[in-house]
């Protein structure tokens, strides 16, 4: 008998667009709970967003809206607010990242939601939540990673604030909403009531939780935390240094025991004997000319060498790796990250497998994001339970596609 997935059993609602909110349902969506993403009838902007096959959808799309039940409803017509109202009484969690107060707009926002489904679970993801002076302000991840601090604390101090190369603020808000999702549900599943709950994440504040030690440094020392490169501002020495063949790798020998592992692999037995460097703040103190040295040995040696020779003294390092590099990478083919799904012209597409793992109820990539409304029919037959004649009128008159 084949075991259940985790999330098996759910309902989850997703008005999402772009990368917030349709991260989170791909997260859920990969552990088994039932994710019906409602799209507009010219679907979601990110299937037009990065590379993809010519007149076709962004690769990107196809992992986005893996595993998911699409359903294209025109919100703005009163048959298309109707349906999508079905739907969330018949849903678990709801999961949104719309501007704030469009939704109310529609009778679709959390009071007006909850007062017909008390136990539903609703995320709302927004630029700076659903509350305070910025509430309604419009805010994308690149607004939020700036005001949020992790570009001004990113790059080098004689350059401008840097962008990280990926959506860091829209994915952390999803991790956040999941995780708030998540906890909603095991308190729900406590209350003998079955009561839901809001979860109000913004990017933001989803930023802010990852900045360590740049609030409480301020807070309480007057400390404003500047741009080092690839420094690690509070430990020494991690950084990332060049190699004989014109690559780079990172090291991190940030501890005693670490550092005087890296010493012995470098042949500097001083390094480890200097009281200086026998403590953190010691080698913060003086990282600049420990990476120096550091840097100095690398350039001798060619990557292979040291990757092979630092994992041999229980160093902490690795390459820096491109896209060609990672997917080739033995650990990433051991684990069976990289996977291929067909797609509906029978083409296969490549994608990140499933993270985390489990053990006894991974997730699995069960198939890839498809066209608009292609699960339209079947939601509406199986889970509202409309005959076909009401589907083919809601279809004449531009509430569904």
């Amino acid at each position: 008998m084949k075991e259940a997935m985790a999330l098996e059993g759910l309902m989850v609602l997703e008005f999402g667009q772009l990368v917030a909110a349709p991260s989170a349902g791909r997260i859920l969506a990969d552990f088994g709970a039932k994710v019906i993403k409602v799209e507009p009838p010219d679907g979601d902007p990110l299937r037009h967003w990065g590379e993809g096959a010519p007149d076709a959808d962004s690769w990107w799309w196809y992992t986005q809206a893996r595993n998911k039940r699409l359903i294209s409803i025109d919100l703005k017509t009163v048959e298309g607010r109707g349906v999508a109202r079905e739907l969330a009484k018949r849903c678990d969690i709801l999961i949104e990242n719309l501007l704030p107060g469009r939704l109310e707009a529609w009778h679709l926002g959390y009071d007006q939601v909850v007062a017909e489904n008390p136990s539903i679970i609703y995320a709302s993801i927004s630029g700076f939540g659903q509350s305070g002076p910025y509430r309604d302000r419009a805010g994308f991840g690149n607004i939020a990673e700036s005001m949020g601090g992790i570009r001004y604390i990113t790059g080098f101090p004689d350059r401008p604030p840097l962008r990280t190369g990926v959506s860091v603020g829209d994915e952390l808000a999803a991790l956040q909403a999941v995780i708030g999702i998540l906890t909603a549900l095991h308190r729900r599943n406590q209350d003998p009531e079955g009561h839901g709950d809001f979860v109000d994440v913004a990017l933001t504040e989803a930023v802010l939780s990852i900045t360590e030690g740049l609030l409480p440094e301020y807070l309480n020392a007057g400390l404003v935390q500047e741009r080092t490169g690839n420094q690690l501002l509070r430990a020494a020495p991690s950084n990332i240094y060049p190699t004989a063949d014109e690559r780079w790798i990172a090291i991190g020998a940030n501890t005693l025991g670490t550092f005087g592992k890296l010493a012995e692999a470098m042949g500097r037995p001083d390094l480890k004997a200097d009281a200086r460097l026998s403590t953190n703040e010691g080698r913060v103190e003086q990282v600049e000319k420990l990476d120096a040295d550091i840097a100095k040995w690398t350039q001798q040696h060619e990557l292979h060498t040291l990757v092979n020779l630092l994992a041999e003294f229980g160093v902490p390092a690795g390459p820096v790796m491109d896209a060609e590099q990672i997917a080739e990478d033995p650990q990433i083919q051991d684990r069976d990250m990289i996977q291929y799904v067909s797609i509906e012209d029978g083409e296969r597409v490549g994608m990140l497998n499933v993270v985390p793992r489990l053990t006894n109820t991974p997730g699995q990539v069960r198939w890839a994001g498809g066209r608009v409304g292609q699960h339209t029919n079947a939601v509406l037959s199986e889970v509202l339970e409309y005959p076909p004649d009401v589907i083919d009128h809601l279809r004449a008159v531009g509430a569904v596609r």
